[in-house]
């Protein structure tokens, strides 16, 4: 098998920055990393500037990236946010949504972004009718991704019910919802089988949340990602009326409900853990639950700060995601969640820049079923990420502080060069497979309009 060379001018190794290092791929695989490489091999192809493992985005709503400029406009809360969100979702087709999805991976692609998972609830045709394809919109995405060169974990996500009833049943869904169900969770794990898995892609489940999926089914979706090994995410806590609906019906929190019917556990993601109570806090830690913050997008819908330096603390560990796409920036969610939790506790330096790293590359991959990308070493996938450090936001610093000036001022707009699987899809600024990536979302986001 062929070995590309690629040279690192400066990389980001686990906890250090190095300059010089090659790196030799075969096929998708990293199969050396040597140091010291002060001049490029014959040969190499040089990546200039800082080299970090691609970045995980571990939750994204592809589809919310139509609502960017419109949602800005005036005052309102995520329940208002959330009617323009279902205009949008009403209009989508398996062709549509292609379309929109392929436009808005390329985007991630520019981001630096090499895998996404997507949690993914807009499963059938309006009014709830199947496609011939009963997986025609998972599909959809699958092929999205694929065109734009990135890695994907398709969450499919179980929601049947429009709110909290009782542990047997939840309320019926509204004319939005009703292509958003399966009407059982059994029904959903059925649909959800027939899924295959590909080289770029991998299939793990979801619960949309405590209000969309009734106590009773919890566990199916549950049993059905073990019985799998895959990853499991759920939305949780990220609202204060979620929190005292499930206290009415239930007399407890949403964690605790989740804990109570075998939901939680290692594989497991919660996303968001906005409004947890100390003893919530210590059910995701014990457990070794996840928690995916989504800083740009909690404070776009004004949902609050969550506690992220507790839960890690008690043993959860952190990914990042961009969710309803107000940006696509993972460097703007590293930045946020410690600046947030600055503001918060009037105090500085809760994540080093080499922590705020690993939960934007291992950790992310790592809560998406990818334990073998996010990181730069031999046997990892060949995922690389390269950031300017001459731009106007990241020049100055030594070399020594690369990964500091990339973290707390760079964007994605400093990202030079995606690789995926050893293959560029980035370089130089520029997407290889999606060539204009502004005329496509332009494109994609008008066929959606009303």
């Amino acid at each position: 098998m062929q070995v590309t060379t690629y040279w690192l001018e400066q990389a980001w190794l686990d906890t250090n920055v190095e300059p010089g290092v090659a790196v030799d791929v075969e096929g998708d695989r990293i199969t050396a990393v040597r140091k010291e490489a002060e001049v490029p091999p014959p040969g190499a192809k040089v990546l200039r500037g800082l080299t970090v493992p691609g970045l995980a985005n571990a939750h994204s709503h592809a589809f919310h990236r139509a609502l960017r400029g419109t949602v800005q406009v005036g005052s309102g809360t995520f329940w208002t946010w959330r009617e323009v969100m279902y205009a949008v979702a009403d209009r989508l087709t398996p062709d549509s949504y292609h379309a929109l999805a392929r436009a808005v991976y390329a985007e991630m692609a520019l981001a630096g972004i090499t895998t996404v998972g997507e949690f993914h609830y807009v499963h059938h045709a309006p009014g709830g009718a199947a496609y011939a394809d009963p997986n025609a919109m998972g599909e959809a995405l699958i092929q999205a991704a694929s065109d734009a060169g990135v890695r994907i974990t398709l969450l499919d996500t179980a929601y049947v019910a429009s709110g909290l009833l009782d542990a047997e049943r939840g309320k019926e869904p509204d004319r939005h919802q009703l292509r958003f169900s399966d009407g059982t969770t059994e029904a959903w794990a059925e649909r959800v089988s027939s899924l295959k898995e590909r080289p770029h892609a991998r299939i793990g489940a979801a619960i949309h949340s405590v209000r969309a999926v009734p106590a009773r089914q919890l566990g199916t979706v549950a049993d059905w990602a073990s019985s799998r090994r895959a990853p499991l995410h759920v939305h949780l806590s990220e609202q204060t009326a979620e929190n005292e609906a499930c206290r009415a019906v239930h007399g407890c929190t949403p964690t605790q409900l989740l804990a109570d019917h075998g939901v939680l556990g290692s594989r497991t993601t919660g996303v968001h853990n906005t409004h947890l109570t100390d003893e919530d806090i210590a059910l995701l830690g014990g457990s070794s639950t996840g928690t995916c913050m989504c800083p740009t997008t909690e404070r776009d819908l004004a949902d609050g700060i969550g506690p992220a330096v507790a839960l890690q603390r008690a043993g959860s560990p952190l990914s990042l995601g961009s969710d309803s796409h107000a940006v696509i920036d993972i460097l703007e969610e590293a930045r946020a969640m410690e600046l947030n939790e600055r503001l918060r506790s009037h105090t500085r330096g809760h994540w080093t820049a080499t922590a705020l790293l690993r939960a934007a590359t291992a950790d992310g991959h790592a809560a998406l079923g990818w334990a073998d990308a996010g990181a730069i070493e031999p046997g990892a996938l060949a995922d690389l990420t390269t950031i300017a450090l001459d731009s106007v936001r990241t020049a100055g610093p030594v070399p020594r502080l690369a990964a500091e000036a990339v973290l707390f001022a760079g964007t994605a707009a400093d990202v030079r060069h995606t690789v995926v699987g050893g293959r560029h899809v980035v370089r130089d600024g520029s997407h290889e497979l999606v060539p204009d990536v502004p005329s496509a979302l332009t494109e994609a986001v008008a066929a959606l309009r009303d």
